[in-house]
């Protein structure tokens, strides 16, 4: 231990580090500053499809028609106006959301260790730190033990860097050779350290090249990826479309030029889905805030459609499927004898000694000792800091009537093992007053215990270690259920010897067996339900755990992820297993024990060579490769190490396994809104399409001007689409069967939509379009009630998007209040439109007639009748 002559106890009052946030400031770093909203409303136009829309206002200048191009320029300003809105509305969202995943800082103030919010430390503050945490402020350590720190994001040093409190560093030393100091944002990687608190915020060695940090690009998401690639292949085919009509109009003749190359642009506008990356945006930042409310906060975008995509769960046990709080509830000595605890948590309670009084007490104090963790009476009630196993013992030992205080006080530490996953243990080296000798305290796995003792303490005294009896007790408790802690010590040590020499542990042999503490962490009263919600819904759940095999099972079995003598596969297994053969032993296990952090990746890709999407939790530093392995990284915003968190797409903020199955859901009715926004702006351009052709091809003049299309996708389309994206839950997205990753967003079943309900209205438009021209109605009144046809067509449609399946019938209407106010809404702004002067003129709208409203209507519901005749062959045929 490397320590320096300062008192690392006391830290700050309260009262003095609020005095000095008060002058200093928060410990933060400037956000990175978001786009205003001019810059917002300018980016609208940087869109191929507005460039086509802009050559049609100028093409209209160039020809002479002013009112045309004066109408372009107001659409494109209204499209700018509303897409702007929509894109600053999903940035501040998203902002918010990232501000509730606030990192904590462990400190000590008043002499008591808390954790705090990472923005209230300021200089002075004494600062815990332990492997997993990203150091929060620049600080100077005064005690430090095997700390090893990744600064490569400061230095570009790749390898770690140890770090030692008795290495002091010249001022003007560069920054990679400062090796008493930790600088805010780098992460320990092991060890544990103190330290005081030199710079926050901008006067930290990060804060000097924030603006360089901060400019860092971010990655578009694969899903926004696919859709403008998508859109763009739709473009082309639209494009590809139109040339066609073009090259037939050219053929049949009759057509004027100057209206064929107006007609050309401004059906590829309403055609071509150019607010599709819009709504999808929304459709987003919709999805996270939802999650949000369900305790999933999504820190990467494509973690939204990643949970709907979901097919298998690795999920933690500990915290995630069980409840977290550790009580103990027996205490198992050597000799056979089994001592009963009650109480519940960090609640009081009693221990049924037996007449094992001392024997007790010895437990007890090397588990107080070997502990890093803080237990007080505050403000009427029992307040803990620290890893729920250390607290236990705290709490066990109070139970017993003994004092925390008088055993830290009368046993001074000299040295200490810090708890890291690899080696299953912690201890502590103490010194009691008057002794010549040290005592090492130490706690871990039974058989790690086990396996570094050679005697036992009885009731006859320290004799020699009786495996096969201890075995036997363990084995008897953790098929219970229990999470079993083995406590051992060693005495008459050097007192000048260290624990740790070359990074091996030294003095870890020859130990006297103290007993075992068994402890229970129930399931979550939710974990069950969840679990079975999950395999309703294709979404496999498999847990892996460091906890023993019986253990896991007995937890398994409660929460029915295994029946019968279904197989547990070890650490041990899968280490002794050939490559080629862990597909076989991995695949059919849903439950995992002894599992070494390493262990968790092997699992991981497993699971995915076998085609499986896997959503994996961790908390750890060493869960990291894991989470970054496996298609959507899951931390535990309560317990999980600040390396965890910054590996992770999410973070469950709640630590239960319930919120990541709300997330799934989530997840799949965010892209179940994106494939509805889809049907609904493809379809709405296949119609247009089919018109144009059919009228073409029957030598009719246009159905519709340029200026009228617009107007159509417009008042057809933009509003209604982004409405869309705020559907709820339709109910049982869990009961489908998950997505295959692979498949594409312009898949079978929205092929066969567009088809029928593009066709459909394509063919009724030209229908009612060529009735009119065959009775001699004047081409302004045909178009006129053509355009009033496809305006309602729109929102019939809308509304019928609104599920795949389900009859519009069967639907709460207000259920989606946007798009209920959406669709009245379009359409009264497009028969208002019919009486305002000047507008009327430029689209050559005029009033409609009953007999011509009811007839239209009649047309309109046809459309209605044929989507709710296509959603029932497509339920009949799930239902086979």
């Amino acid at each position: 231990m490397h320590q320096r002559d300062e008192d690392p106890e006391a830290g700050l009052s309260q009262a003095e580090a609020e005095r000095r946030l008060a002058a200093t400031g928060p410990n933060r770093l400037p956000e990175p500053k978001l786009a205003g909203p001019l810059r917002i409303f300018a980016r609208q136009f940087l869109n191929p499809f507005i460039y086509i829309l802009i050559v049609a206002g100028l093409l209209s200048l160039v020809i002479g028609q002013l009112p045309s191009a004066i109408f372009i320029a107001a659409v494109l300003l209204l499209n700018a106006v509303i897409g702007a809105i929509q894109e600053y509305s999903a940035q501040k969202s998203a902002s918010a959301l990232r501000r509730m995943v606030r990192g904590t800082a462990h400190v000590i103030r008043d002499g008591l260790a808390r954790t705090i919010d990472v923005e209230a430390l300021v200089p002075g503050d004494l600062v815990l730190l332990a492997s997993g945490d990203k150091t929060p402020a620049d600080i100077r350590l005064i005690e430090s033990r095997n700390l090893a720190v990744d600064e490569s994001m400061l230095t570009g040093e790749s390898l770690v860097v140890t770090k030692a409190a008795d290495a002091p560093s010249a001022p003007d030393a560069p920054l990679a050779e400062r090796f008493d100091r930790c600088f805010a944002g780098s992460i320990v990687t092991r060890g544990r350290a103190r330290g005081v608190v030199e710079a926050t915020g901008l006067k930290t060695q990060i804060g000097s090249i924030s603006k360089v940090v901060s400019a860092a690009r971010k990655s578009e998401p694969p899903l926004m990826i696919r859709v403008r690639r998508f859109t763009y292949q739709v473009a082309a085919g639209i494009l590809g479309a139109i040339a066609l009509l073009v090259a037939l109009m050219l053929l049949k003749g009759g057509y004027d030029g100057r209206e064929m190359a107006l007609m050309s642009v401004g059906l590829a506008v309403s055609a071509i889905p150019e607010g599709l990356p819009a709504a999808l945006t929304v459709a987003l930042a919709i999805g996270m805030a939802r999650m949000a409310e369900r305790s999933v906060i999504i820190r990467k975008l494509v973690a939204v459609e990643a949970l709907g995509s979901c097919t298998f769960i690795c999920s933690d046990k500990t915290g995630t499927l069980t409840v977290n709080e550790l009580t103990v509830r027996k205490i198992a000595l050597p000799g056979g004898s089994v001592c009963e605890a009650a109480g519940e948590g960090v609640g009081p309670g009693a221990v049924d000694a037996q007449g094992k009084e001392e024997r007790l007490r010895e437990i007890c104090v090397t588990g107080v000792l070997a502990n890093e963790s803080y237990l007080d009476y505050s403000g009427g009630e029992w307040v803990s800091d620290g890893d729920i196993v250390d607290v236990a013992f705290l709490v066990l030992a109070k139970k017993l009537g003994l004092s925390l205080r008088e055993i830290r006080e009368r046993e001074r530490r000299l040295d200490l093992i810090p708890y890291e996953s690899e080696r299953a243990l912690s201890g502590s080296l103490t010194r009691q007053a008057g002794e010549d000798g040290a005592s090492l305290h130490v706690k871990g796995s039974p058989e790690k215990m086990l396996a570094l003792s050679t005697h036992m303490l009885t009731e006859a005294g320290r004799v020699e270690i009786d495996r096969a009896a201890i075995e036997a007790q363990f084995e008897d408790l953790a098929a219970d259920g229990y999470r079993v802690i083995a406590l051992a010590r060693r005495e008459s040590l050097p007192v000048d010897d260290a624990l740790e020499e070359g990074g091996a542990l030294t003095h870890l042999s020859a130990l006297t067996f103290l007993g075992m503490v068994a402890m229970i962490d129930p399931i979550r009263p939710d974990a069950k339900e969840a679990v079975a919600r999950c395999r309703a819904g294709g979404v496999q759940v498999a847990m892996v755990t460091g906890d023993h095999p019986a253990t896991a099972r007995a937890i398994a079995r409660d929460l029915n992820l295994i029946e019968g003598d279904e197989p547990v596969v070890t650490g041990a297994q899968i280490r002794e297993t050939p490559p080629e053969r862990l597909e076989a032993l991995i695949g059919p296990a849903r439950v995992f024990a002894r599992i070494e952090p390493m262990q968790k990746q092997t699992i991981v890709e497993t699971f995915m060579a076998q085609g499986h999407f896997v959503a994996v939790t961790g908390d750890g530093v060493n869960d990291a490769p894991a989470m970054r392995r496996a298609n959507a990284g899951v931390a535990m915003g309560k317990r999980g190490t600040d390396v965890a968190k910054e590996a992770a797409d999410l973070i469950i903020t709640d630590d239960k396994f319930s919120s990541i199955v709300a997330g799934i859901e989530q997840g799949r009715i965010v892209y179940n809104n994106i494939r509805k926004v889809i049907a609904l702006l493809i379809a709405t351009g296949v119609s247009a399409l089919l018109l144009f052709f059919l009228t073409v091809l029957a030598g009719l003049p246009m159905p519709l001007t340029a200026v009228q299309l617009l107007w159509l996708n417009l008042v057809a389309n933009g509003l209604q689409d982004v409405a869309l994206a705020f559907e709820p839950k339709e109910g049982g997205e869990l009961a489908q069967r998950p997505r295959k990753p692979s498949e594409p967003i312009f898949e079978r079943r929205i092929v066969g939509h567009v088809l029928v309900t593009g066709s459909t209205m394509g063919l009724l438009a030209f229908g009612v379009f060529w009735h009119l021209n065959a009775t001699g109605v004047p081409i302004e009144e045909a178009r006129n009630l053509t355009l009033m046809l496809m305006v309602l067509f729109g929102n019939i449609h809308a509304l019928s998007s609104r599920s795949e399946t389900r009859s519009l019938f069967s639907m709460r209407l207000f259920a989606n209040p946007f798009l209920a106010l959406a669709v009245p809404t379009a359409q009264l702004v497009h028969i208002a439109a019919m009486y305002v002067p000047g507008l009327s003129d430029v689209l050559a709208l005029s009033p409609i007639g009953l007999q011509e409203w009811g007839t239209l209507l009649l047309v309109a519901l046809g459309l209605l009748a044929v989507e709710e005749a296509h959603k029932a062959a497509l339920r009949r045929g799930r239902a086979r």
